[in-house]
């Protein structure tokens, strides 16, 4: 039932990092570039709940530029480990987003899915960072919508609003996919959105490089080659 009932919206749109971009390999690797020079120690779930943390804190304020939110964020992460990155290594972490890999199914099924759907990404990023990483993608999304553009980050239910208003049409067509439950799901479902969680985090403890929240997705997949099967019946 509910994979037949996918292919009746007629709009998709895509949370970035975490959902088609593998945001907590491409954190990592650039705190442990870091970190590893300075002698500091941490497990990786520790490092990712840590920048999960600095992050969301740096975007709930007053906007801030992506790079000036990665650049507080290590900050905070090296404060915590007893030592302080120098200005060349905070101005190399904040601008690695374009380095971020793809998820190995993510270009595929974007494409698949562009044959079918309308496709659009809301993300929390700098709109030129984005870039980078949609060149990874190997998709034209018809909206490209950043937090550059709106002046804040998701979960600001602000995003979604100023998002139905560029996209327009029916929110009853309009299906949402993300990884994350405290950035979209939360505030996706509040307005009235039918959302996909693609865990890609599956089997793994913890909420990773986001927030712990609670959220009931309308639909759950491991990732994205399952979604665009799916969503093609």
């Amino acid at each position: 039932m509910k994979a037949r009932a996918l292919a009746d919206f007629e709009i998709i749109t895509f949370d970035c990092y975490g959902t088609l971009i593998d945001w907590e390999t491409g954190i990592l690797a650039g705190l442990r570039s870091v970190l590893d020079g300075h002698g500091a120690v941490a497990d990786d779930e520790a490092l990712l709940e840590q920048y999960a943390r600095f992050e969301a804190a740096a975007e709930a304020g007053a906007y801030l530029p992506y790079r000036e939110v990665l650049a507080r964020s290590l900050r905070g992460v090296c404060a915590g480990l007893g030592c302080e990155p120098s200005v060349a290594e905070t101005q190399r972490f904040s601008e690695s987003v374009g380095d971020w890999p793809a998820f190995p199914d993510s270009a595929a099924a974007l494409a698949r899915l562009a044959r079918r759907f309308r496709l659009g990404v809301i993300t929390n990023c700098d709109t030129d960072l984005f870039a980078r990483s949609n060149a990874r993608l190997g998709v034209q999304f018809e909206w490209v919508i950043t937090a550059e553009q709106l002046g804040s980050y998701k979960p600001n239910p602000r995003n979604f609003e100023l998002a139905f208003e560029r996209i327009g049409g029916q929110r009853s067509g309009h299906l949402h996919v993300a990884q994350s439950l405290y950035h979209d799901h939360v505030p996706a479902q509040r307005l009235g959105l039918t959302t996909v969680w693609i865990d890609r985090r599956h089997g793994r403890p913890g909420s990773g490089a986001t927030p712990a929240a609670v959220a009931t997705p309308d639909f759950v997949f491991a990732d994205m080659a399952s979604f665009a099967s799916a969503a093609i019946l």
